[in-house]
């Protein structure tokens, strides 16, 4: 059972999933986004992906976790996303282990382990003030813009562009456009729109260009996404699998 919300954090999704002992284990399909991770016993990130994740674990496990908006987690975690591109690190690497161990204390101890733990990356995102110009760059090319285009409205240069993409969304602005049109056509697809019609909405040439775009990024085919996510309760694309 997957459910989300909206968090209290600017931009964030809470969300919370109960994963039984005859579930399947389902693939993490890349989103541009990064989480802070809790499951019994346990504090993690996930960083950016740019390919899909397999968890490893199995049998019934509990998980909440903040999805931050793309270019905002490095604010509040204080490590550049690129370090944790394609990784999934417990929090003691990046907070110390003394601090993650009474943060994940914290949080098996409360009676609402998920609002613990939201209340935690609220406060910490409370210190840690986004960078706008990299939220304006992922809405601009959420909504189909160009990478020059995108740079062009914030003035920036390609290569400036480029830099700071890197801190923020973990790689640079192609792969966050080319990841976030993967999500919008998957969206689209999870709602019932037809695989031809999501792709041209998605901004695919065709739907051959989606078919092999969610086989280079999900490791899966379109069939196969479309029977895994109507498996789950509602949550469009890869968020609703453990990160």
């Amino acid at each position: 059972m997957y459910e989300e919300r909206v968090s209290a954090v600017d931009g964030a999704v809470l969300w919370t999933r109960e994963q039984r002992a005859a579930d399947p284990v389902r693939a993490v399909l890349p989103d541009g986004c990064m989480d802070l991770l809790w499951t019994p016993g346990r504090l993690y990130v996930a960083g950016p992906d740019t390919r899909a994740y397999v968890p490893g674990e199995s049998g019934p496990r509990r998980y909440a976790g903040v999805r931050f908006a793309p270019g905002t987690a490095p604010a509040v975690l204080k490590v550049p996303a690129h370090e944790l591109l394609d990784r999934r690190v417990d929090l003691a690497d990046l907070w110390g282990a003394r601090a993650a161990r009474r943060l994940t204390e914290r949080i098996d101890a409360a009676p609402d382990p998920v609002a613990a733990l939201e209340e935690i990356a609220v406060a910490r995102a409370a210190d840690a003030p986004f960078d706008p110009l990299l939220r304006e760059v992922a809405r601009l090319l959420d909504g189909g813009a160009t990478v020059a285009a995108a740079a062009g409205a914030v003035g920036l240069g390609a290569r400036q562009l480029h830099r700071r993409a890197l801190v923020g969304f973990g790689y640079g602005p192609k792969t966050l456009a080319r990841v976030l049109r993967l999500q919008r056509a998957l969206d689209l697809v999870w709602r019932g729109a037809p695989y031809a019609g999501a792709a041209l909405a998605a901004g695919y040439a065709d739907q051959a260009h989606l078919a092999r775009e969610v086989r280079d990024l999900a490791g899966m085919t379109l069939g196969d996404y479309c029977a895994s996510a109507k498996s789950e309760t509602p949550a469009p694309s890869g968020s609703s699998t453990t990160a």
